[in-house]
């Protein structure tokens, strides 16, 4: 597997009010990028120039050494992202859910599998649910098992860990570890501390700077 996001000299403003600025960094297979900073300094507004859904930035984005604006369909078919809020439809149950996300990617699945994946993030008896009945914690357990239903090798996920229980956060973390370990890549934000992801690294947003170190 081989394939690299590299950004250079990104910079975005809001409300007249410089987010961040000058951000220089890369991801390839096997690397995990935790991008942190305090409430306001543009953790989101990151992942989501990242992930291609924001355009209102300067500075420039490549994806496997061309620029985006020519790679972007490619780039996208390589793309997982997961929002801060789970991103599920309320009047579906769980399976529908993800078979509508399947449907999405243009790919069909079948029912078997989408009971496996629903069983494997515990929610087995839940599947014809609707999601309007169930918890945060299993609405966002929803939105995790796409990680395992839709394989893709870059995965840009905001908040993950929020609203799950202790299980949850344990079973999601060796997720991520699998997937860095299978030579895939991860950009996240948390406020969790993560376990040992094998070769993670850090960039903090926030008070006019951003740094990147390795850990």
């Amino acid at each position: 597997m081989t394939f690299r996001l590299e950004a250079r000299g990104l910079a975005c403003e809001r409300d007249d009010r410089r987010l961040f600025q000058d951000i220089d960094l890369e991801v390839g297979p096997g690397e995990v990028l935790r991008v942190e900073g305090p409430n306001g300094s543009g953790k989101t507004t990151l992942l989501k120039i990242l992930s291609g859904q924001l355009t209102d930035y300067s500075g420039e984005l490549h994806w496997c050494g061309q620029p985006m604006r020519r790679a972007r369909s490619a780039f996208l078919a390589n793309l997982l992202y997961l929002g801060h809020t789970p991103g599920v439809k309320a009047a579906l149950s769980p399976l529908e859910n993800l078979a509508w996300y399947q449907a999405l990617c243009g790919e069909r699945g079948d029912e078997a599998e989408r009971m496996a994946v629903l069983a494997d993030v515990g929610l087995h008896g839940f599947e014809d649910v609707p999601v309007a009945q169930l918890s945060a914690g299993q609405q966002r357990r929803v939105a995790l098992a796409r990680l395992t239903l839709t394989p893709r090798p870059l995965w840009v996920l905001d908040e993950p860990f929020t609203a799950i229980d202790k299980h949850g956060v344990a079973r999601l973390e060796q997720r991520l570890l699998d997937h860095a370990q299978a030579g895939g890549s991860v950009i996240l934000t948390t406020h969790h501390e993560l376990a040992p992801l094998g070769e993670l690294r850090r960039i903090t947003l926030g008070h006019r700077a951003c740094s990147v170190a390795g850990e």
